[in-house]
């Protein structure tokens, strides 16, 4: 078991620095500065979500009368379930999606198993549940998927074997299935016109895009920052760590290569909330409880404290931009090379 829980005797456990439920330790200037950054992040990304996805968006490209021009918030029915290839079938992406749930499932489970509830303090495991949600929710959409492609090809199948004789009705539909398709700047691969995102399509979309910079956030901290102090100190390793530090990754990037989502930049703004909310939860868990904080630039004692929590909401924004410019490298090159079998609309 030492090969997967790790050495106790040197494995990282953070300490408790101060008494956290003390009054002197929220009523100073640092807890101050950090509020001030934590109540502008909220505004902000509220603001942003309200003005391209909140019902007065939606009702400001009604009122202009474009229905060419779609939003940036934009979200169809069948890109949940629909991978972004011709070539690649709907239960593909199904069976990858029920794959990389049952194995972060149990994952997480094991891991819960071996170190506790405790493992539920870090920004870590929070995301990693996160990223189990989203295949979960995805296996479920792309089931969902996969009887509504069946039901549709087999209907184009009786509906050109009902109406093979009447040639001049079949070229007419096609017709006006075209022109509908143009007038939605939909590519020329889809002959049908897709119905809107339902509620759970477009939590689906929102949870992609939070786990997107979450996920890259978490990794690159880890490694990049953690582990290089971890290893001057001698600590260990356990399977557990590295697993949750590198299969998260693993299964987004294999989800991303395959599916059609949409990334548009607003949506940083559920990133930036969901990040609030886990520093208002160590606020409070904290404001309660005497414990230690789960990364040493979360503690507010220290009087670099403010400046330690403007820099991790500045690194908010490279996270999502390295994502972001993931899909253009994935668009550019499944676009050049195949041209005919790829069908992104972004």
């Amino acid at each position: 078991m030492s090969f997967i829980t790790g050495d106790k005797g040197h494995s990282w456990q953070p300490i408790k620095t101060a008494d956290t439920t003390t009054r002197s330790y929220w009523l100073n200037w640092r807890v101050l500065l950090c509020c001030i950054w934590l109540v502008i992040s909220v505004a902000v990304s509220s603001y942003i979500i309200w003005r391209y996805e909140g019902p007065r968006n939606r009702r400001k490209v009604q009122e202009i009368d474009q229905p060419r021009k779609e939003s940036s918030g934009t979200l169809y029915e069948d890109e949940v379930w629909r991978p972004c290839l011709n070539f690649i079938r709907p239960g593909w992406l199904l069976g990858f999606r029920i794959f990389a749930f049952l194995v972060m499932l149990v994952l997480l489970i094991v891991t819960g198993i071996v170190d506790g509830g405790s493992i539920f303090y870090f920004y870590t495991q929070w995301t990693f549940t996160l990223v189990t949600v989203y295949f979960g929710l995805g296996s479920l959409l792309s089931i969902y998927g996969c009887f509504q492609h069946r039901s549709r090809v087999g209907g184009n199948q009786i509906e050109d074997s009902e109406q093979g004789t009447y040639p001049s009705r079949i070229a007419a539909e096609q017709s006006i299935r075209s022109a509908v398709a143009k007038s939605f700047s939909l590519p020329p691969q889809i002959s049908y016109l897709p119905n809107p995102a339902g509620f759970w399509a477009y939590t689906f979309q929102i949870m992609f895009q939070i786990i997107a910079g979450a996920v890259l956030l978490t990794d690159c901290v880890f490694w990049f920052i953690i582990v290089p102090f971890l290893t001057i100190r001698d600590y260990d390793l356990n399977f557990l760590i590295i697993n949750m530090h590198t299969i998260n990754a693993v299964f987004l990037f294999g989800d991303t290569a395959m599916n059609s989502l949409r990334f548009p930049w607003f949506r940083i703004a559920y990133f930036i909330l969901y990040t609030c909310l886990f520093v208002v939860f160590q606020w409070i868990l904290h404001a309660c409880v005497a414990i230690w904080w789960p990364y040493p630039f979360l503690d507010l004692s220290s009087p670099f404290a403010p400046l330690w929590y403007a820099s991790l909401g500045l690194m908010l924004v490279p996270c999502y931009g390295i994502f972001a410019l993931i899909m253009k490298l994935k668009h550019y090159l499944l676009s050049k090379w195949f041209p005919e079998s790829y069908k992104c609309l972004r």
